[in-house]
This record gives C-alpha cells, structure tokens and sequence, in this order.
C-alpha cells in the first residue's frame, strides 16, 4: 500500500516500466509515455480529492472482434482481443459507502450512495448507472462493497467499436474486486467479472448488449467465446504476439454517420431468427446446419433471400472464429490472414452490413476495404468489424507497410483515422510493479 505521493516516486524511479511494458508496449518511448500519463493521473486525483491518500491503480482494456461478426446475438462462437488501449483508474477507499468517479475530460462526478442498489430514476444511460449496477452486481453474487473516490483517465476511442462503456464497466469491476473482496479471482474471475457488467449494462443502463464485449475487456489476450448457453460462456484464451509476426493492428475510422441505422442492426438479428423460427427455435444456434441447408428452398420462400444468406454467414463464421484461434495457438498466421479476409467478405456479402440500403451513396467501409485491399493485398489483412453498415474497420498490417497504409487511410478519412494498435494480454487487473 502506498500514498499517492509514494506512488508517484516510484513511478519516477522507473518501478511500474515492468508493468507498463506488459500492458502496453515494450519500446522505451511508449513506457515514457505511460509514465507521464500515470503520473498526470495521480496528480488529477490529488487535486480533485487531496493529498496523503493512500490509493491503487488498475487498468482495463478495450477490444476488438476478431471473428464471429454478429453472431453472438444468435449464441454463436465469436473472436476477440484486448487491445493496448485502455481506462486507468487511481482509487482510495473512503468510509462514506459512496463511491465518487470523475472521469478525464467528462467535467462532472458521479456520486453513488452504495445503500440504493436498485435502478435510479433518471440514471438510466449515464455512467453512474453502470457503477451502481456493477455494484449492485457484486452483492447479487454474494461480494461486499463499499465507497471509493476515483479518478480516470481512458484513451479506449469513443464510438469507434473498442468498447469504451464495457472496459469502464469491468474496471469498476476489478475495483469492487480488489478493494473489498481480497482481488478474489475465485469467486469473482474475469469472466463473472463480465456478467456482472454485462447486468449492469443491461438492467441499469437500459442497454440490452450481449456479453462478448465485457468477457474481451475482462479476459484480456485473444479469446474464442462460445455463447451456446448465453448464462455461462465458454472461453478459451491464447497469447497473440502480434509484433513478433512483424504486424499490427490497424483500426480505421470511416467517419460514417451511426444516426438511423438501428433498424439496420436490428434486422440482422431478427432475419436470422426469423430463420430459426421456421425450425420452430429462438435462435440459429439451436438449429442444425444441414438440416437448414437441405431446407432452404422452403426456408427462403418465408423468410425471403436476405435472411437465408446471412444465416449462411452466421454458420460460416462461427466455424471461422474457433478456426482463427486454432491458427493463433498452431502459430500459422498465414492461415489467420485467410481466415479474416474470408470473413470479411462474408460480412460484405452475406451479412451485408458493409453499407446501409438506405444511403448507398454512403459507403466509407467499402471504401477503406477497397483502400485496404490495394495496398495490403498478397501481404495483410482486412476486415470490417463490429456492427457495421459505418463506423471502423481492421486491418493487420505488415510493419513495413505500416507507414504507406496510414498514409493511404489518413488521405481519404483525414489525419489520425488509423489508430495503430497491439493485442494487450491483460484483461482487467490491478496494475503493480509486479504483474
């Protein structure tokens, strides 16, 4: 245990470097840097709660889909990776049972009296919900919980399918974890850790998300989840030393407007299950795939074509996301690049989500992949991810080529639309000098 003030001198005195090599980056610049953001952070809870506090810090992820593009929503099989990108939080235990939060760049403080654990009025799709349902979580699963005051800083991209919300959710998490429960991974393991903010997000927040988001920021690494019983995932977790392939990984923003597309979103989902229906199931996943493939001329006649073929990709892809951890733990990345572009143009042209129907003269995904494509091809990876219809794409990039791709992205989409990125093999952790 130290003080703020402890904290920060042996931050200087290089004693976190271990730490910020394995969360980050090992090269000394990104240590540097991670040094002067840790020790801004300290100086920000200082000052908003004062001095002589005797405080921890922890980190949590954000992530990227890998494999398995919309599929978790029908119980499939998806891929993801925590990336070096993250929220860190700087905590001190007070005796009030009220947690209070202020979050970089957010100009206001959550205040939560930790003795009303049922939804608030009019919190509902504020952060402060998603705390309260975090805790309120924790004692559902038979935790204790108490008041903090914290402070935090992220650079998870808002908007950009990294999951800003899921990685704030799992480190409130991991502080509940750590500060009243012993850090018990027993009891409270990464990914029961992921199903309380799952439930957070859900009946507090008034989201109804599924749960791949949360287990990626939670676990940490490269992870296949396998949704077959939504109420207990199964995961499987790989290290991806993704640098030491000479690669990286590339998320590019399109700039595309989100505004009217949730009816986009919502009709991948109930045309697959429109299809499961016809089985008389709630879901694909119940449903077998030769059994739906012998049917479709019946099938089709029902639910019409669209809703066929993107139950085509949803069996295609399942199988792919378990295949691309496969090729990750037998070290063929060649195979793995196979496997992303094939599921990227399964995206493109059985789920069809890469544009919207309803503006096609909007299409910056197709774009970038076209971009992609040009410059990678024979060499990389490309892939759309997340939602889709706008938003981001993934590319793994030769380093080599980094420099030209970015060039080629930044040109179309503006300067800063690729953010360079790296698979993180933490999840959501306390961060001390010996991790």
């Amino acid at each position: 245990m130290a003080t703020s003030a402890e904290l920060k001198q042996k931050i200087r005195d290089g004693q976190y470097d271990q730490a910020f090599a394995k969360l980050y980056a090992a090269d000394p610049a990104t240590v540097a840097a991670q040094r002067d953001r840790y020790l801004e952070l300290l100086d920000n809870f200082e000052k908003n709660f004062g001095t002589g506090r005797t405080v921890s810090l922890y980190s949590a992820p954000g992530r990227t889909e890998i494999g398995g593009n919309h599929t978790d929503h029908n119980n499939g099989v998806v891929m993801a990776a925590a990336v070096n990108l993250d929220i860190v939080a700087v905590v001190s235990k007070n005796d009030d049972n009220i947690v209070r939060v202020i979050s970089h760049g957010f100009g206001k403080i959550d205040d939560i009296d930790l003795s009303k654990l049922t939804p608030q009025k009019g919190e509902a799709e504020h952060s402060a919900s998603l705390i309260r349902g975090v805790a309120a979580g924790i004692v559902n699963e038979g935790g204790k919980v108490g008041g903090f005051d914290c402070y935090t800083v992220s650079d998870v991209l808002r908007g950009s399918g990294l999951s800003s919300s899921a990685a704030f959710e799992v480190c409130m998490g991991a502080i509940f974890r750590g500060e009243y429960n012993d850090n018990d991974m027993e009891k409270f393991n990464q990914v029961e850790i992921a199903k309380i903010s799952q439930y957070a997000e859900n009946v507090f927040f008034g989201k109804p998300c599924g749960l791949m988001d949360q287990t990626a920021c939670a676990v940490g690494s490269a992870i296949t989840i396998d949704f077959k019983d939504p109420t207990a995932p199964v995961v499987n977790k790989t290290k991806f030393d993704l640098a030491g392939k000479g690669y990286a990984l590339c998320i590019s923003d399109t700039k595309g407007s989100h505004a009217d597309l949730t009816d986009d979103y919502a009709a991948i989902r109930s045309e697959m299950e429109s299809v499961a229906a016809f089985f008389g199931k709630k879901v694909l996943r119940e449903v077998d795939e030769q059994e739906f493939l012998a049917a479709i001329p019946q099938v089709r006649k029902v639910t019409g074509d669209r809703a066929v073929v993107r139950a085509i990709h949803f069996y295609n892809d399942c199988r792919r996301a378990a295949e691309l951890c496969d090729a990750i733990k037998a070290d063929d990345f060649e195979k793995f690049k196979e496997l992303i572009i094939a599921g990227g143009h399964s995206s493109f042209e059985y789920n069809q989500n890469a544009y919207s129907i309803k503006n096609p003269k909007e299409q910056g995904v197709p774009l970038a992949l076209a971009i992609s494509q040009k410059v990678l091809e024979g060499r990389g990876a490309w892939r759309l991810q997340g939602g889709g219809f706008a938003g981001t794409i993934q590319a793994f990039v030769p380093l080599d080529l980094l420099e030209k791709y970015k060039a080629a992205i930044d040109a179309v989409f503006g300067a800063g639309s690729c953010h360079v990125l790296s698979v993180r093999n933490y999840g959501a952790v306390p961060v001390t000098p010996d991790m």
